[in-house]
């Protein structure tokens, strides 16, 4: 029971992967993605629910969450047109990113990617977004991941540089 969250974490990283090879926004595409979805969804629940939170499976789960983000870039990218303005702002908020992940590795010599409110809308909003993008201008999504996820790497960032420790499940910056 205690390694069932872990599986479904590392379950995420497979069906990621297998996503490589299939055809984008296909019937097979969105079926595999929505057991990506709704494995993020489950680890975490299952973990909090029944009490076997760890290090260990939050770093599972946010690395399952960038291999599948980085899938789904690399499959996507050349669907999605992006214009120069809204690249630009996705590297600003990559580089924030990297820089918040540098700033754990250095203050507390462990990755770490923090569970706040902020990072999970920002998933959640890239989910629903996918699925929207066959109906809806793929410019204004852009736009509105683009609001959420930079909110969300500054809060996570700010976190990193004013915590005196770590820790992986702190809400916001907003909650004690």
């Amino acid at each position: 029971m205690k390694t069932i969250p872990n599986y479904l974490s590392f379950t995420r990283i497979i069906f990621s992967l297998i996503l490589i090879f299939v055809k984008p926004l296909s019937v097979t595409f969105y079926t595999i993605y929505i057991i990506c979805g709704l494995s993020d969804i489950m680890d975490g629940f299952i973990a909090r629910r029944i009490g076997i939170t760890s290090k260990f499976g939050a770093r599972l789960d946010s690395l399952a969450d960038l291999i599948m983000v980085g899938i789904l870039v690399m499959i996507l990218y050349p669907i999605v047109k992006l214009t120069d303005e809204i690249l630009i702002w996705i590297i600003f908020i990559a580089i924030i990113r990297v820089t918040s992940i540098v700033v754990a590795l250095k203050k507390y010599r462990t990755f770490a990617i923090i569970h706040t409110y902020g990072n999970k809308v920002t998933g959640i909003v890239l989910f629903i977004s996918v699925t929207l993008l066959p109906y809806i201008n793929t410019i204004v999504l852009m736009y509105i991941i683009s609001v959420v996820a930079s909110i969300s790497s500054i809060e996570e960032l700010i976190i990193q540089l004013t915590s005196n420790e770590l820790e992986l499940n702190k809400r916001s910056i907003f909650l004690k």
